[in-house]
C-alpha cells in the first residue's frame, strides 16, 4: 500500500514537470539533487563540468569539488553567453566536456536562460546538461522531456510542499550512477528509506498546481505583482533593477539601493511588517556580497530581493510601495546606517 502511494505520487509530480514517472527520483531536495547529478555526471565522463558564476551555490560548490569546473560567462542581466556554451562544448573531442549547468531561472534576479539554446548545443556535442529547475518548477510551465532535458533538479517547499524533500530528473536510457549507494530504494538510484510523508505532500503541491488552471493563473498574478514592485522601486532615486525586467521568472524582482546598505533597508522594511532578502535564501546567513551579482557585474552589496507567492495581495504590494520611499530616505540622511 505504501509503495502504490509512493508510486501514484511520483505519476503527479511527474505530471508537473512533464516526464514520464519512471524518470523522478525522491531526494532530500534539490542540493542533494544537483550534487547527485554533477557528482554521476563526474563518475560517467572524465570531463569539465561547466557552471557560470550566478549558478545556486549548490551547484557552484558541487562543480568545484570535482576539481574540474570550468566557469561560463554571463551579461549583466545575468544571462549564460550561449556563444561560450556552444564553442566549449563544440571543442569536446579535444578537452571533454563531462556535464554543463544550466539553470531554468535565476534564484536572485529572476533572469531566465536560454535553457533550450544550452540543451540544443549540449546535444548536438553529446554532452550532458543539467538543468536546476528548482525556481521555475511550479512557477512556469516546464516540459523537461520534450526539451530534450538529461538532468534537472527540483524541491518540493519551492513550489508550496514540504521541505526535506525533492527530485532529480533523469533522462530515459541514461543511466546515472548514485550518489548515496547501500541500499536498492528508487531502483537502485538513491539509497535509503523514502520519506513517505514528505513525498504525499510534495504530490499534494504537484497535482493543485498542475490542476484545473491554477499555474497559468499565479504566473500572472506573479508577474502583475512583481511588475508593481518594480514600478514602485524604481520611482525612487538612485533605485535600479539587476537582471531582466521582462524575461524573467514572475516571482522574483531584484534591487539595487544607491547610498544604503542593504542589511539597513531589510531592517527598515521589517519595520513596516514587509519581509525581504538580500542576496538569496542561501546566503541570507552570511555577510558575503552575492556571487550572483559579482558574476554579473553588478554593486554586490546593496541588493533587496523581493518575492511573491500564492498568498501575496494587492494589499501587501500597496504596503511596499507605501513603506519603502520613506525607509530609503531615512537611511540616505542617516548616511546608510
Amino acid at each position: 500500500m505504501v509503495r502504490a502511494a509512493i508510486e501514484g505520487a511520483r505519476e503527479e509530480v511527474a505530471g508537473l514537470l512533464g516526464v514520464r514517472p519512471r524518470q523522478v527520483i525522491f531526494t532530500s531536495g534539490a542540493t542533494e539533487a544537483a550534487n547527485a547529478a554533477i557528482w554521476g555526471a563526474s563518475m560517467l565522463v572524465p570531463g569539465d563540468i561547466a557552471c557560470a558564476g550566478v549558478e545556486h551555490s549548490s551547484v557552484r560548490d558541487a562543480a568545484a569539488r570535482t576539481g574540474r569546473m570550468v566557469t561560463l560567462p554571463v551579461d549583466r542581466l545575468g544571462r549564460i553567453d550561449i556563444d561560450a556554451v556552444s564553442t566549449l562544448v563544440g571543442q569536446s573531442d579535444v578537452r571533454p566536456v563531462a556535464l554543463v549547468n544550466c539553470q531554468w531561472g535565476n534564484h536572485e534576479v529572476g533572469t531566465l536562460q536560454p535553457v533550450a539554446e544550452v540543451v540544443a548545443a549540449c546535444r548536438a556535442a553529446g554532452v550532458l546538461v543539467h538543468v536546476d529547475a528548482a525556481q521555475a518548477a511550479g512557477r512556469v510551465q516546464l516540459s523537461l522531456d520534450a526539451m530534450g532535458v538529461d538532468l534537472a533538479s527540483v524541491s518540493a517547499h519551492k513550489l508550496g510542499g514540504p521541505p526535506g524533500i525533492g527530485a532529480l530528473v533523469v533522462r530515459r536510457g541514461l543511466r546515472l550512477p548514485p550518489l548515496v549507494v547501500g541500499g536498492a530504494q528508487e531502483r537502485a538510484r538513491r539509497a535509503g528509506m523514502e520519506n513517505v510523508p514528505a513525498i504525499m505532500g510534495f504530490a499534494a503541491a504537484a497535482l493543485a498546481i498542475a490542476g484545473s488552471g491554477r499555474l497559468a493563473a499565479e504566473m500572472a498574478a506573479g508577474a502583475a505583482q512583481t511588475s508593481a514592485l518594480l514600478r514602485a522601486a524604481l520611482e525612487v532615486e538612485g533605485v535600479v533593477a539587476y537582471g531582466a525586467v521582462t524575461d524573467r521568472l514572475p516571482h522574483i524582482v531584484c534591487l539595487g539601493v544607491e547610498g544604503v546598505e542593504a542589511e539597513a533597508v531589510l531592517l527598515g522594511l521589517d519595520q513596516a511588517g514587509i519581509a525581504a532578502h538580500s542576496g538569496s535564501a542561501c546566503s541570507s546567513e552570511t555577510l558575503e556580497p552575492s556571487p550572483v551579482l559579482e558574476a554579473m557585474g553588478v554593486d554586490a552589496q546593496r541588493s533587496l530581493r523581493l518575492s511573491v507567492g500564492w498568498s501575496t495581495t494587492g494589499a501587501d504590494v500597496a504596503a511596499f510601495a507605501a513603506a519603502f520611499p520613506g525607509v530609503v530616505a531615512r537611511l540616505r540622511s542617516l548616511g546608510g546606517a
